[in-house]
């Protein structure tokens, strides 16, 4: 075990982490609104994109992330060519970072599970209070915004952190894009002299406190909408 190397490498796969995070964030915020838009779709039963829905979760549940990727990296480049070939654009699809691939990629995933996140919070709210809303003048967008939405993050909240974190993780399929997040500096810097192991360790070290540092961030924020769900109750 060459414990220099490890230390060595623990900062330069820490140096990964920006781009798992900036992965993370865009991702969950393309997600979270069309995550839970979809999720009124289905509740409220719109007949075609309800069916839409639930063809994309079952898709997307259904297949690993890994073969998403590829789809998705292999895919876009040959579309995107087509594209620029027929508008005269003078542009190399293969001169694009490989982190707005992760952007669609990550995107896509999160959605259909936020869907379900969402579909199963906002089944917990009562219909009287949404009957209620309206008897006193609110608006759709109203109620949702000022009782709705509320309730539901109080009740969605575990499941978003457990969905923010397993996004996070899976951040580190970004090798396969060649994305120079937390696993791909690290297993380069292993590279010269096959230092694998201590790399893998490294890697393990940084996704273990940083995941764990979004998980004490959201148990602080659900104790704060807790105060919201005890005087609600």
């Amino acid at each position: 075990m060459d414990f220099k190397f490890l230390v060595d490498t623990f900062f330069v796969a820490l140096s990964g982490v920006p781009t798992a995070l900036i992965i993370t964030i865009i991702s969950l915020l393309i997600a979270l609104p069309l995550g839970f838009l979809l999720a009124l779709t289905r509740i409220n039963q719109i007949p075609v994109l309800q069916r839409f829905a639930q063809v994309y979760v079952s898709f997307i549940r259904g297949t690993p992330v890994i073969v998403q990727i590829f789809i998705v990296y292999s895919s876009v480049p040959l579309f995107l060519t087509s594209i620029f070939e027929k508008y005269h654009i003078d542009k190399n699809v293969y001169d694009i970072n490989p982190i707005w691939y992760a952007f669609i990629v990550f995107s896509i995933n999160t959605t259909a599970i936020m869907i379900e996140i969402f579909r199963s919070a906002i089944s917990t709210v009562s219909k009287g209070q949404l009957e209620a809303a309206y008897s006193v003048g609110l608006t759709n967008v109203q109620a949702l915004r000022r009782i709705i939405i509320p309730q539901v993050l109080v009740t969605a909240l575990p499941n978003i952190c457990t969905a923010t974190v397993n996004l996070i993780k899976a951040t580190s399929l970004g090798y396969a894009m060649s994305l120079q997040e937390i696993t791909l500096r690290a297993k380069v810097a292993a590279n010269v002299g096959y230092n694998y192991v201590e790399a893998y360790i490294d890697i393990f070290l940084v996704y273990l406190i940083l995941c764990s540092l979004v998980e004490y961030l959201f148990k602080r924020y659900e104790k704060r909408l807790s105060k919201y769900k005890i005087a609600h109750a």
